[in-house]
């Protein structure tokens, strides 16, 4: 397993499918514009501050485009991830043959910049509730097919994971309640069906839900959609007895009033769902070209 959670072959067959998207029956215009004995060197750069994500991918797109070409690419780091980079700084050069350093260019750009977007927005909420007990966790509203890299980049901003999928955690939400009757009836459930050992959540939007969620023994609640003021009261409430998190519509003018209330978990959506890309380039160097 590597960094992101993975098998490297998983990763290698996600990264070549989604070359394979881009590049279709061949690159027309690199193929026939380009030599195919010509090599040079490129960097890769920020147009706009950023934290960067994501290098060992765009790395890997890279290299198997090189393959495709028989060539070697020679991909340097220059800034590992969870660094801060400011505009017009370097964050990788890559040495060899131009033909697959075209060809991957998009696509490996496209990750990096959605990646570094999603490790920026995390650094910026991390930061927003520095010197509070509450930790910043991200949510599965992620992108289908993205969502080992998205999560990956949450961590190299600073922040946590939350369930990764269905099948590692118990969250009762406001559907599952309706469905089940109620907070004690699905906590019972839960208790009854799920797999032991994993956590069993339970999402309460008022304090009467909190108090009966509460009292049939919850080992974890989310707080959805409350006040500051509100969250503040359930702490008080809860007493330490679970685990408390807090979710909905926080955003970061708001999210260290949420912070300040003393909740364990502040789960926000926008970290993977919303967070904009950040602005890369790749930049021959016109001056290194080799015949």
């Amino acid at each position: 397993m590597n960094a992101l959670g993975m098998a490297p072959s998983t990763l290698r067959n996600l990264v070549a499918a989604w070359l394979a998207e881009d590049i279709g029956r061949g690159d027309v215009t690199t193929d026939s514009v380009v030599p195919a004995d010509k090599h040079g060197r490129a960097h890769i750069e920020a147009r706009e501050p950023c934290i960067v994500a994501g290098m060992g991918v765009g790395a890997l797109c890279f290299e198997l485009t090189s393959e495709r070409f028989d060539g070697t690419l020679e991909f340097k780091e220059v800034v590992s991830d969870g660094g801060r980079v400011e505009a017009g700084d370097v964050l990788g050069r890559i040495e060899g043959p131009l033909a697959p350093i075209l060809t991957a260019e998009r696509t490996a750009l496209n990750l990096l910049a959605r990646l570094c977007g999603v490790a920026t927005v995390t650094r910026r909420y991390v930061e927003a509730v520095d010197g509070t007990k509450a930790r910043i966790v991200d949510t599965r509203k992620t992108t289908p097919g993205l969502r080992s890299l998205q999560k990956y980049a949450v961590t190299v901003g600073g922040g946590s994971n939350h369930r990764f999928g269905l099948d590692d955690g118990v969250l009762i939400k406001d559907n599952h309640l309706v469905a089940a009757g109620g907070v004690t009836e699905a906590l019972a459930r839960a208790r009854t069906g799920a797999p032991h050992g994993l956590r069993i959540e339970v999402e309460v939007t008022s304090l009467t839900e909190l108090q009966e969620a509460l009292d049939a023994r919850a080992e974890a609640i989310l707080l959805d959609n409350m006040a500051p003021e509100t969250v503040a009261e359930a702490v008080r409430v809860n007493g330490r007895r679970a685990l408390l998190e807090v979710s909905g519509g926080i955003n970061l003018d708001t999210v260290r009033s949420y912070a300040m209330t003393g909740v364990d978990l502040i789960s926000v959506g926008a970290l993977t769902h919303s967070a904009p890309s950040i602005d890369l380039a790749l930049e021959l160097i016109a001056s290194e070209l080799e015949e």
